[in-house]
This record gives structure tokens, C-alpha cells and sequence, in this order.
């Protein structure tokens, strides 16, 4: 099999063949090495990479019987580049971090290690995250592989640039307010925010810090899954975090378990969406109605969403933040800086009325989940966007107070605790891709991934990707 074709594989059936012995971590790392080297310097989605410790780790993989090499048996997987991986640079894409080589992994990386996992590379992000668009100071803006004058969105653009240009079969990415969902959706690969705790980490600022969640992206929803499972596991360093459930996260997508009732909805009654988008995600939830599902509009009062996440994101970076603002302000953009001081400007009654409003749309969503078996929504309110916009100004006439508040119909998401995962639905008459995102009631993981595996085989998308970056004229 050719290197091409290898590229091409599902990390499903890659991971086969590592368990048959058709092929080695060593050769695949070969390969992958070869394709960063024809691709990555027209998107810079890998800009950290390291081979060496890779080849070092997959020799020892490989000196273990091929059934004990873990659930990924020795597949490459790039970390996002807000996330410590022992001995190799994690920029955080700020210049205060830009020579910073952590001595020990996040829990998170020794997990996935643990379990097969070669870490080769780090993705591209946004400083500290912030912000849907993969730019920074430190290496640049991250490029959408369909068309390179175009954003990949953020702030794990670089693991879903990636993905779509077969760089990697699958890849690690983190979720706030759609930092994982808005790039699935422009670069039309799969993401999932898991629900709370799904997925450990190491705590920083906070035990508790929840709005921020790690989680796996894929080019397809069953290599989703896959990761998901690698992932998961309950670590008595993060207490937040769930055990691994009774059933696999891979048999649960290939379940075939069919939702009775659906509700879509094309704005959450909270923000404007771009029309073409609108009748691109409508037209893939319908599909539904083929197998006999019921399919409603309908969506769960999420009224109080733009205030309460303003509020609860401000005081995240105030908490985790706050120290680089006093002593480095004059290397923070513009955008890090105003979020720190929002959250620092915060008083003790703004965060009470912000965290019980959170409780009570949160109540009011699992009380729509008693009647829809799962809900659909458009991921982004816009097609991928032009590269030098740091962010959606405006949308359908409406002009946003700030540079966040086009992400509301991620973002309150976050806020009820559910998981989410952004499929690829269709493309705009440009040719770029959108997502739908597919939510069910927290802890509800198993369904969400059995209803997109679903919709995926119906709306015959998957394949589409890898591809090679593209020059729209």
C-alpha cells in the first residue's frame, strides 16, 4: 500500500492494520512525516513537530505484543499547542511561552500514550486560545485547506487543517465556546465536545473550571469515536473525571440506535445565522424523516446565554490569567487583554446571576431532552470566512457588541453541560464546507455519536477528506 493511499485510510482500519502487523508505528510516522512535508507550509497547521521523541516512543511501543499496545496500537496523534507534552515547546501561541519546554505531560497526553497513542506534532491554536481564528505572533495564521484565502476558525484550527489535508488521522482539540466545533464545521472534518469530565486533564487555576472541556476530532464519526475511547478515563488527579463507560464509545456509534424524536433548530433563538447556512443544516436534519424520525423545530429556552457566558468566560481568564496581565500586558493581544479585564471588572453579584442563570437553562435543557430524542443546529452561523477578519463583525444585519458573540450558538452549548458533536453536512454554493451540530442531554455521548454515524451514512459525505489545499480563483 502506498503512502498515498495510507493517508487516505480511516484511522479505524489503520489501526487494524498496526494490530496485524501490516503495518509499524515507525513506517506510518514515515508517512506522515512525508505529508507535512508536501502540505504544511501552504496552511501551517503543525508547527511544532517532534519526530525524534515520536520514533523513540513507537521503538518502544513496538517491543510489546501487538494486542498490548493499547486502543490506538501505535497511531500518530498531534496535541493542540495549549497542552504539556513532556520535553517538546507548547507556545500556548503567546510569545511569553514561546520557549517553554514542560519536564512532565498533561494527564491527558500520558492517557492517550497509555493507550497507543505517538504523539508527533503540536497544532496550531490562537494565544491561549481565544478567539475563533488560528492566528498568533508566534508562528503565524493557520490556513482552511478549501479555499487558503479563508479561515480555518479556532481555536483548534490547526488540528482540524490537519485532519482535512491528511496530516493526521486523528487529532486532540479542546472546547470553550466552539473551539473544536467551529473548525470541524469550516474545514469539514468531525469534532465532539464530550460532557463534562468525559475526558481527563490536569487542573490549572481552578478544580472546578468546567466551561472548557478536552475532546476528540476525526475525519469520520466511527475514527471519532475510536479517540473518544482512547481519551476517556477517570484519573483521581482530575476529579472531575468520569469513568470509562460499560460500552465502547466505537460500539455505541455503530449501534445503530435510531432517535424516535428530533428537534432542529436554525439559531437557538439567540443569534442570526447566514441563510445559506440555515438551508444547508435544515436540509440535513430532515434527512432524518427517511428512517421515520420526527422532526420538529423546536429549541430549549437559552435566552440568557450571550450575558451568562460573557460573564463566566471573563471570570475564567481573570482566574487563569489575571498574573500575565500584570507582568507581561505588552506581549498579550488585544483580545486576551479584554477578556482578563472584563472578567477582572466582575462583581460578586455578576457572577452569582451569571452562574444561576447557567443552572436554570441548564434544568430547562434537560427538560427538553424528556421530549427530543436528540436536537440539531447549524455549528457556525457563517461559511469560513476571509483570513485577515479576526472575527465575525456582523451577520444577517446584525452587528455584534464584541468579538465572541458570534460564537452564541456554540457557546450555549457549553453552558447546559451537554455534549456536542459538529458533522459535516454539506457545502455552500462557493464550495466550502458547514456543519451541524448534534446535541443530546448531558452525559448523553452514547447518543449523540449513534445519531451522527446515523446522519453521516445518510448524507454520504464521509470521504470527502483528506484533500490537497486549495487556490480558489
Amino acid at each position: 500500500m502506498s503512502a498515498q493511499d495510507l493517508i487516505r485510510e480511516t484511522a479505524c482500519t489503520v489501526v487494524e492494520k498496526l494490530r496485524s502487523g501490516d503495518v509499524t508505528p515507525l513506517e506510518l510516522l514515515d508517512v506522515v512525516e512525508k505529508r507535512i512535508g508536501e502540505v504544511d507550509g501552504q496552511v501551517n497547521a503543525l508547527p511544532i513537530l517532534c519526530f525524534d521523541r515520536a520514533r523513540a516512543n513507537a521503538k518502544t511501543l513496538m517491543q510489546k505484543p501487538a494486542g498490548a499496545r493499547g486502543l490506538l496500537a501505535g497511531l500518530p496523534v498531534p496535541i493542540k499547542d495549549l497542552t504539556d507534552v513532556a520535553g517538546v515547546l507548547n507556545t500556548q501561541g503567546s510569545p511569553i511561552f514561546k520557549d517553554n519546554v514542560p519536564a512532565r505531560s498533561d494527564i491527558l497526553v500520558e492517557n492517550l500514550e497509555g493507550n497507543g497513542a505517538v504523539v508527533y506534532a503540536k497544532s496550531n491554536t490562537p494565544e491561549f486560545g481565544a478567539g475563533a481564528n488560528t492566528f498568533n505572533e508566534v508562528f503565524g495564521a493557520t490556513l482552511n485547506p478549501w479555499d487558503i484565502s479563508k479561515s480555518a476558525a479556532g481555536s483548534s484550527g490547526g488540528a482540524a487543517v490537519a485532519l482535512a489535508t491528511g496530516m493526521a488521522w486523528l487529532a486532540h482539540g479542546s472546547d470553550m465556546g466552539g473551539s473544536l466545533r467551529s473548525p470541524a464545521s469550516f474545514c469539514g472534518i468531525v469534532g465532539m465536545r464530550p460532557s463534562i469530565g468525559r475526558v481527563a486533564h490536569t487542573p490549572a487555576a481552578g478544580i472546578d473550571r468546567n466551561l472548557g472541556q478536552q475532546g476528540p476530532m476525526a475525519r469520520n464519526v466511527e475514527d471519532l469515536a475510536l479517540l473518544l475511547d482512547a481519551m476517556s478515563g477517570d484519573y483521581a488527579a482530575d476529579p472531575l473525571s468520569l469513568p470509562s463507560p460499560a460500552t465502547s464509545f466505537l460500539s455505541a456509534a455503530r449501534s445503530g440506535h435510531k432517535p424516535r424524536r428530533i428537534a432542529y433548530s436554525p439559531n437557538l433563538g439567540i443569534t442570526p445565522v447566514d441563510p445559506e447556512v440555515v438551508a444547508i443544516t435544515r436540509k440535513a436534519a430532515e434527512r432524518f424523516a427517511e428512517l421515520g424520525v420526527i422532526v420538529e423545530e423546536a429549541h430549549p429556552d437559552l435566552r440568557e446565554a450571550h450575558e451568562c457566558f460573557h460573564v463566566l468566560r471573563a471570570l475564567d481568564f481573570a482566574m487563569s490569567k489575571a498574573k500575565l496581565l500584570r507582568e507581561k500586558r505588552d506581549l498579550l493581544k488585544p483580545e486576551v487583554i479584554w477578556n482578563i479585564e472584563e472578567g477582572l471588572k466582575l462583581t460578586v453579584d455578576q457572577i452569582t446571576r451569571a452562574e444561576a442563570q447557567r443552572v436554570a437553562m441548564t434544568a430547562r435543557t434537560v427538560e427538553f431532552f424528556k421530549t427530543y430524542d436528540l436536537l440539531l443546529t447549524p455549528t457556525t452561523i457563517v461559511p469560513p470566512f476571509p483570513i485577515e477578519n479576526r472575527y465575525v463583525a456582523e451577520c444577517a444585519g446584525k452587528r455584534f457588541e464584541n468579538y465572541v458573540e458570534w460564537l452564541g450558538i456554540v457557546y450555549a452549548l457549553t453552558l447546559v453541560c451537554c455534549p456536542v458533536l459538529s458533522l459535516p453536512c454539506g457545502f455552500t454554493a462557493s464550495g466550502l464546507p458547514v456543519g451541524v451540530q448534534i446535541v443530546a442531554a448531558p452525559r448523553g455521548d452514547a447518543q449523540v455519536l449513534a445519531g451522527a454515524k446515523m446522519l453521516e451514512d445518510i448524507l454520504g459525505l464521509r470521504g470527502t477528506t483528506p484533500i490537497d489545499p486549495k487556490v480558489k480563483k
